[in-house]
């Protein structure tokens, strides 16, 4: 049979591009746009057909549904849920209980056959909606219409695409269209049947080719569940989530920042026999406790992610982030996109314009989950157990469910914050909650058993990837900045950073890269295990120790590894966030009653009296007693650069006492494939030890630059313990012996042609201690973030004066 290609109400993918969406609409569109440009590429789009707009006009007009329909939505007020809910059924009643044409049946069931081939066994196919106002880039539409998964024969497949059809008004796609201002009947709706992925048999997912909570543009966040996709897309389960950095994958690196085990507690399958064509099922336990998909199968739906978004930003001269659904086949083993759609919230976001909400004080955590947005909310908590009940919720209320589908969208934009059970970053709660502007905290686990009816509570999503519900209404403040009024100092204005989390989102604060990024808080709050432990694990005498290193590496034979790869990824973050600005990571500098409190530590750490002078910083990384917990260290920085790409990192030695600790610090590294120069690596030194200073141009022969650790230099110069109450007060770093020694080494290293920064608490809290070090001539200042804009201006300012003086 030929392929029915000419006829209005049929269209194959291969003939349809993305400008056909008033005939096919958004999804098929962009399926069609994939299967003919995209092919050349790799990128594999199962093959189907699309049931046109036109055909869908056709059986309204030869139902004579137009006019019912019109009269049934005459007195419509999405605003009363019991008018909304009422005149919604009898519109989709008119069409389920209506006939297809007998001429758009014969061509469905055509197309079906050509698309089945050979086989005698009727093919299993998708059926999804593809309204002519979805996959707009300024409307997602998220979840409007309806898809069916494993439709089988042609009596199947008729019967859903009047459902298909009739999902076109939906409660929610009602309320949507009129919120959205689209006129319901200026909106038609096309269906794509498209061959069925075995997913059941392996897993699915979804993909953005941007962060979805920051609108970082240089990653593709990529979910991943078992089973059919639905699961993900709805927010049923609490998915595996990945981060690959664009930038050195199209350069041929293995750049996987991030890698988060999810719950997925369920999959959604065949299911043979029954009326409903799938069903969710338990996972199991060790299933649960693994990734769904491998590191190859990552980075090859990231290589097609970076394509398709390639491809549309071509299409359409600027930036266009895209939101995908991919699928694995457990029978071929194949990858598969499925769908493509803009992403709508971050691609229209003020680049120009830095806003940030920052809480003002902490209470008692109720719970907290995976943070959807970036703002802080207050209100009464809401907590709905099922859709039912959703005319209970009154608004500027908390919504608190077990997660959200589309039928819930009318009570979610009355919202002040949503919070789920279950879900990842790309559900569907969080993808409305982000277009609503509205901040949602999802896959909580207990968040329906942890808050209360009535309670007060305060939604913050402005502290990372972790969204916290704080106890009460709690007060914060909106920070609005507008980046084009600011101008670029000479002097460069760094960041000192510890949470990788936050990495994405104060990249867009004006900066010249990371002066500090601190390895101390990803050990402590990520790997929470002391190195050593991991090493000798096998021969760990605490038990205690060994049953809770255990549960934390999960999965894991080799435990060293895993000290290696989580502190890779949170070092990864960082250095992505700013890339290719220069990133300076310190080497570990936890005391030892901070090493000893790791879990496993105490049995590796001496009890010292003044740890702040002791065991600490280089002194460890070539002592018998540290030294392979310091190659694991070496091990993450060397998988960072080299096998990431992620060359923009460079190496600081913290409390480097003597030049001969400096040599043998170095040669420790080249052991491990860390050789100062080689591959463009460069190595600093920590200024904060007065001998840093006095013997500043033999130091300068072995390093490539300082960063003066103003804390730990005014201490040793004033002789002040600065953990001491009773001599704190002393403690100041604009003491005139201090500031003298700090002009002193910057002199040094200006004439000796090395680079010196400051990344000390000074300039962060003291502007005019940051005027001073403009006047001395420093090449750069680190800060805290919540600082860098207020020490900008008055760095500009003694510029300024210095340029006329």
């Amino acid at each position: 049979m030929n392929t029915p290609t000419s006829h209005p109400f049929i269209k194959w993918f291969a003939d349809i591009t993305i400008d056909d969406v008033p005939l096919v609409g958004g999804k098929n569109a962009s399926l069609g746009e994939m299967v003919r440009e995209l092919a050349s590429q790799g990128v594999k789009v199962p093959d189907g057909f699309a049931i046109t707009a036109e055909a869908f006009r056709h059986f309204i007009r030869e139902a004579q549904l137009d006019e019912r329909i019109r009269a049934t939505l005459a007195d419509l007020d999405t605003h009363d849920m019991a008018n909304l809910s009422e005149r919604g059924h009898a519109v989709r009643q008119a069409i389920l209980s209506a006939t297809l044409p007998a001429d758009l049946q014969t061509l469905i069931e055509a197309a079906y056959r050509q698309l089945q081939g050979v086989s005698t066994v009727p093919l299993d196919v998708a059926v999804r909606s593809s309204a002519t106002a979805e996959d707009l880039p300024d409307a997602s539409f998220a979840g409007q219409q309806e898809t069916y998964l494993n439709v089988h024969g042609t009596t199947a497949l008729l019967e859903t695409c009047k459902r298909c059809f009739a999902s076109l008004f939906t409660d929610r796609a009602i309320s949507y269209r009129v919120d959205k201002g689209f006129d319901h009947f200026k909106v038609a709706l096309s269906i794509g049947v498209q061959r069925m992925v075995r997913s059941d048999l392996a897993c699915s997912g979804v993909m953005f080719t941007i962060d979805t909570e920051s609108g970082f543009r240089d990653a593709v966040m990529i979910s991943a569940a078992y089973g059919l996709g639905e699961n993900v897309v709805q927010g049923s389960v609490t998915p595996d989530e990945f981060l690959v950095f664009k930038p050195t994958l199209k350069t041929g690196h293995r750049p996987v920042l991030q890698k988060t085990v999810g719950s997925k507690e369920f999959k959604l399958v065949y299911d043979s026999g029954g009326g409903k064509m799938v069903k969710n099922i338990p996972v199991a336990p060790a299933d649960r406790a693994r990734l769904a998909i491998t590191d190859d199968e990552v980075l090859e739906l990231a290589r097609w992610a970076c394509i398709v978004e390639d491809h549309y930003s071509a299409k359409r001269g600027q930036h266009a982030p895209m939101d995908l659904e991919w699928a694995k086949d457990g029978i071929t083993g194949e990858l598969f996109i499925v769908q493509a759609r803009p992403e709508t919230v971050q691609s229209r976001k003020d680049l120009d314009v830095l806003e940030s909400y920052v809480l003002s004080k902490r209470s008692t955590v109720l719970t907290s989950g995976r943070s959807v947005g970036a703002k802080i909310a207050t209100g009464r908590v809401r907590v709905i157990k099922s859709a039912e009940f959703i005319g209970q919720f009154q608004e500027g209320e908390v919504l608190v469910t077990d997660k959200t589908d589309p039928d819930w969208q009318p009570i979610m934009k009355k919202a002040a914050g949503i919070i789920t059970n279950r879900g990842g970053r790309t559900c569907h709660a969080a993808i409305v909650s982000r277009e609503l502007g509205v901040p949602a905290i999802v896959g909580t686990e207990h968040g329906t058993e942890a808050l209360k009816d009535g309670q007060m509570v305060t939604v913050s999503c402005a502290e990372g990837d972790t969204g916290f519900v704080y106890e009460s209404a709690l007060p914060f403040e909106v920070q609005r900045t507008d980046l084009k009024a600011l101008a670029k100092p000479r002097t460069k204005v760094m960041m000192n950073l510890a949470n990788p989390e936050e990495a994405f989102a104060l990249s867009f604060i004006p900066n010249d890269g990371v002066g500090l990024a601190r390895m101390e808080f990803i050990i402590s709050t990520y790997i929470k295990i002391h190195p050593l432990a991991l090493i000798d694990f096998d021969k760990l005498a605490d038990t205690a120790a060994k049953t809770e290193i255990e549960k934390l590496t999960a999965g894991y034979t080799d435990k060293p590894q895993f000290f290696v790869d989580k502190l890779a990824q949170g070092v990864a973050m960082i250095a992505a966030a700013f890339y290719p600005k220069e990133v300076i990571l310190r080497l570990s500098d936890f005391k030892t009653n901070e090493y000893a409190n790791l879990i496993g530590g105490k049995a590796y750490e001496p009890a010292e009296e003044n740890p702040m002078l002791g065991f600490r910083g280089a002194s460890r990384y070539y002592h018998p007693r540290y030294q392979a917990g310091f190659a694991l260290e070496c091990r993450a920085v060397k998988k960072v650069r080299d096998e990431m790409g992620l060359t923009n990192l460079k190496l600081m030695i913290p409390f480097c006492r003597t030049i001969e600790e400096g040599i043998k610090v170095q040669a420790e590294m080249e052991k491990h494939g860390l050789k100062r120069g080689q591959g463009g690596l460069e190595i600093y030194v920590m200024c904060e030890i007065p001998a840093n200073v006095i013997l500043a141009e033999e130091f300068a022969e072995l390093f490539d630059g300082f960063s003066i650790g103003s804390n730990d230099l005014t201490q040793l110069i004033l002789g002040v313990d600065r953990d001491s109450e009773i001599v704190a007060p002393i403690f100041d770093e604009r003491n005139a012996a201090v500031k003298s020694m700090i002009t002193r080494v910057i002199a040094t290293c200006r004439a000796k042609g090395r680079k010196i920064g400051i990344c000390g608490q000074a300039p962060s809290d003291y502007p005019e201690f940051a005027q001073f070090l403009v006047e001395q001539g420093i090449d750069s200042i680190s800060l805290n973030p919540d600082t860098v804009l207020k020490t900008t201006l008055a760095i500009l300012e003694t510029e300024d004066v210095l340029k006329h003086s």
